[in-house]
C-alpha cells in the first residue's frame, strides 16, 4: 500500500490514513498503520520505532500523526491527554425523516446552521458499539462536540465538526442520535451508501521539540463529498 506522508522530520510523521485501514491491529496478516510505518523506518534504515499517540476507527480516513520518538510521543500524548490538539472532522449524513424536529429550524431548513451537542455515552465493549444515556449512568462519559453545515443536497447534509472530546464512536453516534446518521454507517442506522463518510481532515498540535504550532489538512477521498467539494478545505 503506498503510504502518503504530509510532513516528516526527525521527531514526526504526519500522514494521510486511508477509510480501509487499521491504526493498529493484531490480526495477523491484516495491514495497519503502525505497521505500515514501522517498514517504511526500516526500509530507509531508521530505527523502526513508531509512537501511537492517538486513533482513527478503521473506516475512518484523516490526518494522523505519529511520534519517531519515545519523548516525542510522550509529548503528543500529554497533549492528547490535555485536549490542546485540535481535530476537525467532515461527516456527510442523511437526514432521518421521523427526526426533523431533533432540530430546530433555520434559513438552511430543518438543522442549525451551527451549534453544540453534548450527550453521554456509554461504550458497550462486548458489543462495540456506544449509546447515548441519561447524564449520571454508571461509566457514562460526557461528549461534546461543535458542528457546522456546511451544505446540503437533498436529505443529505455535509458537517464541519470539532471535537473536544474523544468517545468512542463520537461524532457517528451524536450525530445518529440527534437525526442525522452518517453515509454508510449501518451500525448506527444508516441504509444510504457504503463507505462510511467521515473524515478526520485537519489536525493541530504544537511541535514536540521546536514547539512551532503545526497545523495540516487533507481533502477527503470519499466520493460521498464530491457534492460538496467546492466548500471544503
Amino acid at each position: 500500500m503506498h503510504l502518503e506522508i504530509l510532513y516528516e522530520d526527525q521527531q514526526i510523521l504526519v500522514c494521510h490514513k486511508p477509510a480501509g485501514v487499521a491504526t493498529e491491529t493484531r490480526r495477523l496478516g491484516q495491514q495497519d498503520m503502525v505497521s505500515l510505518l514501522r517498514n517504511f523506518r526500516a526500509e530507509k534504515g531508521e530505527e523502526p520505532y513508531i509512537g501511537l499517540v492517538h486513533r482513527l476507527d478503521q473506516p475512518v480516513e484523516g490526518v494522523m500523526v505519529f511520534a519517531k520518538t519515545p519523548d516525542a510521543a510522550a509529548e503528543l500524548s500529554r497533549q492528547v491527554q490535555n485536549r490542546s490538539i485540535g481535530k476537525h472532522y467532515y461527516a456527510v449524513g442523511v437526514m432521518r425523516a421521523d427526526d426533523m424536529a431533533a432540530f430546530e429550524g433555520t434559513a438552511l431548513g430543518s438543522i442549525q446552521e451551527y451549534g453544540t451537542v453534548t450527550d453521554y455515552i456509554f461504550f458497550d465493549k462486548k458489543q462495540n458499539v456506544s449509546h447515548i444515556v441519561p447524564k449520571g449512568t454508571p461509566q457514562a462519559k460526557k461528549a461534546v462536540l461543535d458542528y457546522r453545515v456546511i451544505g446540503t443536497d437533498g436529505s443529505r447534509v455535509c458537517f464541519d465538526v470539532t471535537l473536544h472530546t474523544g468517545r468512542h464512536h463520537q461524532i457517528r453516534l451524536q450525530l445518529a442520535h440527534h437525526g442525522c446518521p452518517l453515509v454508510g454507517d449501518a451500525k448506527y442506522g444508516s441504509r444510504d451508501g457504503s463507505q462510511l463518510a467521515l473524515c478526520s481532515y485537519r489536525l493541530q498540535f504544537v511541535h514536540p521539540e521546536t514547539k512551532k504550532e503545526m497545523d495540516f489538512s487533507i481533502h477527503p477521498h470519499n466520493q460521498a463529498f464530491d457534492t460538496f467539494s467546492d466548500s471544503l478545505i
